[in-house]
Order: structure tokens, then sequence, then C-alpha cells
């Protein structure tokens, strides 16, 4: 495959725009935001839930594995069929994953439930980050409207984190959170998406091949570190806190913290993003990821050490997706869900192996092996990261 070539065809069978941008860009950022909740729903409820079913602490993986399956699942389907009723369809199993997590104390309905909630965030990850992508090719603003995009899922981690430190009872943030994806779900019916590509062979098999391509390989080697930190760092850091002999609330509010970080960084990354190289600026987001990890180990110090190093952590992993996301997208123009859904599937076993070793971990009774891991993820992604910039300029210029 020429990518050169595939790029230039992209832009120039661009499919007529009968829906409106903004429309669907405030459907993506609902999208996004659905998927903030997805994300942190477990670790703001793992606590409590693990305190009445104690197996419930190796939930993260099994989320993990639907993230994962929802991954692999969204990217030809979108290049194919379109974006509309996948979109729904995501949200409608997500909504089904938190409803079950609110009613259901057997173990093993619990999996099950997780494991939906899981398939329909990595349907959506993935799939409003294609639509972003999309809408936007060919613009120059592409990587900034990711970036914004992407705070919303800070918006909806936060909202959803703020009330579970606020309201004991986590059935009643949960009961909101379904309402509200209810009416988003009413939104995405409501409005026109773009259309399926034209393309006639789209296939799993396609976006597998896309790996051949060092550049796409490396950049989703760096996204399986990241994603395993977020995943990490969202499900296990109020266990850990907690362990360590900080009071419940003060471990939940942890969570806020990490995502006020995150919100920060994004909407500050969409600022520079065209301004400087976006790789340099990721190298500063991640060195900043690195000194709130190292941080976390002191955590029992005093009640600021967390929260300090989790703004800094959140913060720093805020770059992370949307530079890569967005130079992957801007190679593979015309295969955007296929090339989306192949790096997101390596990130996302990233996502799975990193909850998997640290559910054993804990389960072992070695939480202070923590932030070693969160420390080890930053330090792969600083190793990797000038092998990929030194591949992407040879890239360039054999295209």
């Amino acid at each position: 495959m020429n990518c050169k070539a595939t790029n230039q065809s992209a832009v120039n069978g661009i499919i007529k725009k009968d829906y409106s941008i903004s429309k669907v860009y405030v459907a993506a950022c609902a999208g996004i935001a659905i998927f903030g909740v997805v994300m942190l729903a477990l670790g703001a409820v793992l606590p409590s839930l693990s305190e009445k079913i104690p197996e419930a602490v190796s939930l993260p993986q099994n989320m993990s594995i639907g993230i994962i399956i929802g991954t692999l699942f969204f990217g030809p389907i979108v290049d194919k069929f379109g974006y509309k009723w996948l979109l729904i369809s995501a949200s409608i199993l997500s909504l089904l994953g938190l409803l079950g997590l609110a009613v259901l104390d057997n173990m093993s309905l619990l999996v099950a439930s997780i494991i939906l909630l899981g398939i329909g965030g990595g349907i959506l990850n993935g799939e409003t980050s294609a639509l972003v992508s999309d809408i936007y090719v060919g613009n120059d603003k592409r990587g900034a409207k990711m970036s914004l995009m992407s705070a919303f899922y800070c918006i909806g981690a936060l909202l959803w984190t703020l009330a579970c430190t606020f309201i004991s009872n986590f059935i009643i943030p949960l009961a909101v959170a379904s309402i509200l994806i209810t009416g988003f779900i009413i939104y995405f019916c409501c409005i026109d998406f773009p259309k399926a590509k034209p393309q006639e062979n789209v296939s799993y098999t396609d976006s597998i091949k896309l790996l051949k391509y060092p550049v796409l390989l490396l950049f989703a080697a760096i996204l399986f570190f990241q994603s395993g930190f977020e995943g990490i760092t969202g499900n296990y850091t109020s266990k850990f806190l907690t362990d360590s002999g900080i009071p419940l609330n003060e471990a939940t509010f942890s969570l806020t913290m990490f995502t006020i970080g995150m919100l920060a960084g994004r909407l500050i990354l969409g600022m520079f993003l065209g301004k400087a190289k976006d790789l340099h600026i990721l190298s500063v987001y991640l060195l900043i990821a690195l000194i709130g990890s190292i941080m976390m180990h002191f955590a029992y110090i005093s009640l600021a050490m967390p929260y300090i190093s989790m703004t800094l952590i959140g913060f720093g992993a805020g770059a992370t997706f949307p530079v890569i996301l967005s130079y992957i997208g801007t190679v593979f123009s015309s295969r955007t869900g296929s090339a989306f859904s192949a790096a997101m599937f390596i990130a996302l076993c990233g996502n799975y192996l990193l909850n998997y070793t640290t559910g054993q971990t804990f389960k072992n009774g070695n939480q202070d092996m923590f932030p070693y891991y969160l420390i080890g993820a930053v330090v792969a992604m600083f190793v990797l990261l000038p092998i990929a910039i030194k591949v992407a300029k040879s890239f360039s210029k054999n295209e």
C-alpha cells in the first residue's frame, strides 16, 4: 500500500458532507465522555464492591478483555458501514454494563456486566477518535480538535469521580449516569453521520496487515504502555491508597485530581499543537507523568501527596493518545477506522496485561509494587519514543 497515494485518494474521495460537522463533533464528544465514565466506573466503586464481594478485585482485567473486543470490532465496521448505529449500539452496551454494576451482586453476572461495559467502552474510544479524524480530514485543526474532544473524556470521568466522592452510595451516581447516557443515545438517533467510505474490501485482515508498517507498529507500542498506565491508574489507585492507610473518601478524590490533571493537560495541549513539534510536546508530558509516578511511591507521607501525584500523572497522561492518533489518522486517512482499530488493539493488550499483572500483585498482598508499575510504563514510552521518531522521519522521506 502506497500511503501517499492512499492519502491522496482519501482527500479526493471525500464523501459529500450531508451532515453537520458541529453536530457530529458534539456526538463524538458525548461518546468519549461516556467512555470517561466507563473507564473510571469500576475504579471508584471497587473498594466498596470488594468489601461485599472479595473476588471483585479481579474485575478490572475482565473490563480490559471487553475493551479489547470492542476495539477489534469497531474499525472495519465503521470503514464499511459508517458510524451511526455502531455508536448507538456501543452506548447501549455501556448503559447495560453500568446498570449491571449497580444492581448485580453475583460474581459471574458482574463479570458478564463488566465485559459488556468494556466492549461498549472499547468501541466508543476508538470510534469517536476515528470519527473526529474523518470529519476534519485535510484540516490543519485536526490535532487540536482531537485534543479538545479527548478533553470530554476527562469531563465524563471528572463528573463521575466527583459524584462518587461526595455520594457514599455509588448506586445513585450509576443511576444518574445511566439517565444521561440514555439522553445521548436519543441525540445520536436524531442526527446524520458521515456515510461509509467508498471501499469494497474492508476486512479485519486488512486491519492486521496495516501493522506491517513500522511507524504504525512503533506508535502502537507506545499506546500499549499508555493504555496500561491509564488503566491501572484508574482501577487500582484508590485501592492502593486505602491499603496504605488513606481514608476511602480521600482515596476516591485522588481519582478526581487525576481527571482534573488530564483535563488541564489536554486543554493546554490543544493550544500548543501546531505551534511546536507534537512529539517534543509529548516528551514533556511524559516527563511530568514520570515525576507524578515517582511521587506515588511516597503517597503515604501526607494527604496532599496523592493529590499532587495524581494531578501530575493525569496531566502527563493527557497528550499521548491525541498526539499519536492524530499522526496515525494523517498517514492512514483512507482507512482511519482500520488503522485506529489495529493500533488500539495493541494498546489495549497493554491495558489487559498491566491490569492482570497488577490485579495478581494485589491479590498476593504486594501492593507496594504499584508505583513501580506506573514508573516502568512511562520509562518504556520514553525508550520507544525516540525510536518511533527516527522511523517516522525515515518513513516520510521514503514516501
